[in-house]
C-alpha cells in the first residue's frame, strides 16, 4: 500500500484541534491563513509565496519564511497518492490517510481553513501504540511538515501492521526534547499505565487516586460484575453517597452497553464512575448527560486528575509514574492556524 515513492506528511488541525470535524467527518485536510486567497494563482516560486504572505500578514515578518514554506509545500510539493498523518487532540488517535485531490481554495465549507485537499482515511491507531520518537516528530510546531525520521514506522501501519510499542523509561522521556511537553507527558503517563497496570493493578491505581482526592476506596468483591471499586466519604462506607467505579485498562472505545451495565448496578443515593484509558463512544456520552449520578472519565481527563493529585501519591505509585515538575521555554508561534 505504502510505496517508498509516496511522501508522508504531518498536519495539525489548529492549536486546539478546531478543524478536527473538517478533517475526520468531511474528509479534508486543510491549512488556515484565511487572509491568503487562492494559492494556485501565485507563481510556483518560493519567493513569490514569501511576498504574498508578507503582504497578507505584514505584522509578522519573522514568521514569513516558515509560513510561506508550509503553504508552498501544501500546494506544490504534496502530491495525489501521498500519505498524511494527523494526530487528533479530541480522540487521541493517530489517523493515517491518502491524499485524494489537488489543492483547492474553498471558503464555503470552512472559512477559517480555506486551503484544502481531499483525503481518504485508511487507519486509526491510538497514540500510545507509537514510539516516542514517532510521536515527537508529528508534534512539530509547524502546521504542515514532511515526516522524515520515522517513515518506516508509519509505513508499517499503513500496510496494516501493528506499530512496535516501545517500552517507556524515565531516561527516554528526560533525554528527549519534545515540542509539546504537555502532550508528551500525557502520552508517557498513558503508556506507563497501559504497559504496567493491567486488570487489578489498574484498579489499584484508580483506588489510590480516589484516596488522594479525599475518598475512602476499596476493591469490590470479584463476584460483583461491572463494579471494580467502592468509594465513599465516611470511614465505614455506611453513609451516602456511595460511588461504584468500573475501570477499563484498555485503550479502545467504551460503548454505551458497558456504561449501562455499570448504571444498572446503582441503587438509590449511589453514583456511578466509569474510568478508562481510552475514550467513550458518542452514545455513551449521551447516556452520561441524561443521568445526574453518572460520570465518565476518559484517558485525557484521567491524566489531568493524576497531574492535579500527583504530589499526594505514595512512593509506590510515584515509582509507577515517575514525574517531576519542570519549567520549559514558551514556543514561538510560527503558524497562522
Amino acid at each position: 500500500m505504502a510505496g517508498n515513492e509516496n511522501s508522508i506528511w504531518g498536519i495539525h488541525a489548529g492549536k486546539t484541534g478546531d478543524a478536527d470535524e473538517l478533517f475526520l467527518k468531511k474528509n479534508f485536510i486543510a491549512l488556515g491563513w484565511p487572509k491568503m486567497h487562492d494559492l494556485s494563482k501565485i507563481p510556483a516560486d518560493r519567493e513569490d509565496f514569501k511576498d504574498a504572505v508578507l503582504k497578507a500578514y505584514p505584522e509578522r515578518p519573522g514568521a514569513v519564511p516558515v509560513n510561506a514554506g508550509q503553504l508552498f509545500r501544501f500546494v506544490h510539493e504534496m502530491k495525489n497518492g501521498d500519505y498524511v498523518v494527523y494526530s487528533s487532540k479530541r480522540d487521541r488517535q493517530v489517523h493515517l490517510g491518502r491524499v485524494e485531490s489537488d489543492y483547492k481554495y474553498d471558503i464555503a465549507m470552512e472559512a477559517a481553513y480555506p486551503h484544502k485537499r481531499a483525503v481518504k482515511w485508511l487507519r486509526d491507531v491510538p497514540r500510545t501504540k507509537f514510539s516516542q520518537g514517532a510521536l515527537y516528530e508529528i508534534g512539530a510546531a509547524m502546521s504542515f511538515f514532511l515526516i522524515k525520521n520515522y517513515t518506516d514506522e508509519y509505513r508499517a501501519v499503513l500496510e496494516g501492521k501493528q506499530p512496535t510499542t516501545i517500552q517507556v523509561t524515565n531516561d527516554e522521556t528526560v533525554a528527549a526534547v519534545a515540542e509539546d511537553v504537555e502532550e508528551t507527558t500525557k502520552d508517557f503517563v498513558l503508556k506507563r499505565l497501559a504497559q504496567e497496570s493491567k486488570g487489578e493493578a489498574m484498579e489499584g491505581v484508580i483506588a489510590h487516586l480516589l484516596e488522594c482526592m479525599g475518598y475512602h476506596a476499596r476493591l469490590a468483591r470479584k463476584n460483583e460484575p461491572s463494579v471494580d471499586i467502592i468509594a465513599h466519604k465516611d470511614h465505614l462506607g455506611l453513609e451516602p453517597p456511595i460511588i461504584k467505579v468500573q475501570v477499563k485498562s484498555g485503550e479502545g472505545v467504551v460503548t454505551d452497553k458497558d456504561v449501562s451495565a455499570l448504571y444498572g448496578k446503582l441503587s438509590t443515593n449511589e453514583y456511578g464512575l466509569f474510568v478508562t484509558l481510552g475514550t467513550f463512544s458518542p452514545p455513551s456520552r449521551n447516556f452520561e448527560q441524561s443521568k445526574s449520578n453518572l460520570r465518565l472519565i476518559d484517558g485525557d481527563e484521567l491524566v489531568e486528575l493524576i497531574f492535579q493529585n500527583y504530589e499526594k501519591f505514595d512512593a509506590r505509585h510515584k515509582g509507577l509514574l515517575p514525574l517531576r515538575h519542570v519549567y520549559v521555554p514558551e514556543q514561538i508561534d510560527v503558524s497562522e492556524d
